[in-house]
């Protein structure tokens, strides 16, 4: 494949960049390409164990801080302590997701799981953060989105999936939420004047630990699923170069969104990606907003 590769991330020496979900997939090739490139990153994991063999296999400038985004306090503790030891970061790259396929699960706060764990708690952190991201020059924020979300739709009375609950349908739901919440945080940033830049990032089909965890619930079935479905997909080197490049290449603006250009954005060389008609609208921004406002009590912009 030709195009975009992580040759031509620029010189990152003198950056603090975070990457949540670092441990694994996407997240791991994400921070090893930011360390390898100079840059001082922040492994924010759940499991702070796996985040420390990651650490051992990036090398660098690297440290690991624990971080739940299914819970609130957690998030806040680690925004609060990030911000004592690091009052200006340059780069937050909400990478973290969980897909489930299984029953329904709820956070520690009682939210549906996939919602809460793949945009309200990045939402939260988002906010928390954003005075020491603003302390930083040209400062940048990626959201990691989904193809998914192109056939997704918001349900304002039941965010949470509590009616009719489909695992499929709430995981594309959450990435529609996360999608929508990057393009709105990029609208107000601008209002704002910020300095900020708010941009976004899918990977395709990409082969990561996620797809056969989603199957663990089938059994052996869900293993054969699970094996069957990565034959399909592209590497996760390759699926992790759409958010390198929303986080790193120099002529980004915010609001832009990066993707796979083959066969419906799901594998190739990083092309601008396209939204779905709802993640673009500016009335549905400011309706999640405000409801991700309420549930999470971080107000911001």
């Amino acid at each position: 494949m030709t195009g975009w590769t992580a040759d031509r991330i620029p010189d990152q020496h003198g950056r603090i960049a975070v990457v949540t979900g670092a441990n694994s997939g996407l997240g791991l090739i994400t921070a090893s390409e930011l360390a390898r490139h100079g840059a001082q990153v922040v492994l924010a994991v759940r499991n702070t164990a796996a985040g420390e063999e990651a650490a051992r296999r990036i090398g660098g400038d690297v440290e690991v801080r624990e971080l739940d985004l299914a819970s609130l306090d957690s998030v806040r503790a680690f925004a609060a302590k990030l911000s004592a030891d690091h009052p200006a970061i340059d780069l937050l790259v909400n990478n973290a997701g969980v897909v489930l396929l299984g029953p329904r699960r709820t956070s520690a706060d009682g939210f549906e799981l996939q919602l809460a764990t793949n945009m309200l708690g990045h939402f939260a952190l988002t906010g928390l953060l954003l005075d020491t991201l603003a302390a930083a020059r040209r400062s940048r924020v990626v959201s990691l989105s989904s193809i998914t979300h192109k056939n997704a739709h918001l349900d304002f009375d039941d965010l949470m999936s509590e009616r009719d609950y489909r695992a499929t349908a709430a995981y594309g739901r959450s990435k529609l939420a996360t999608t929508i919440f990057g393009v709105e945080l990029d609208r107000r940033l601008r209002a704002a004047g910020s300095p900020i830049a708010s941009t976004l990032a899918h990977p395709g089909v990409t082969r990561t630990n996620l797809t056969p965890r989603a199957w663990e619930h089938r059994g052996r079935l869900g293993q054969l699923i699970a094996r069957l479905g990565l034959l399909a997909t592209q590497s996760v080197e390759q699926g992790a170069l759409p958010q390198l490049r929303a986080a790193t290449d120099p002529g980004v603006r915010g609001g832009q969104f990066f993707g796979p250009s083959r066969l419906w954005e799901t594998w190739g060389p990083v092309a601008e990606a396209r939204l779905s008609r709802e993640a673009a609208d500016p009335a549905v921004g400011k309706r999640l907003w405000a409801a991700a406002e309420e549930l999470t009590g971080v107000s911001y912009l």
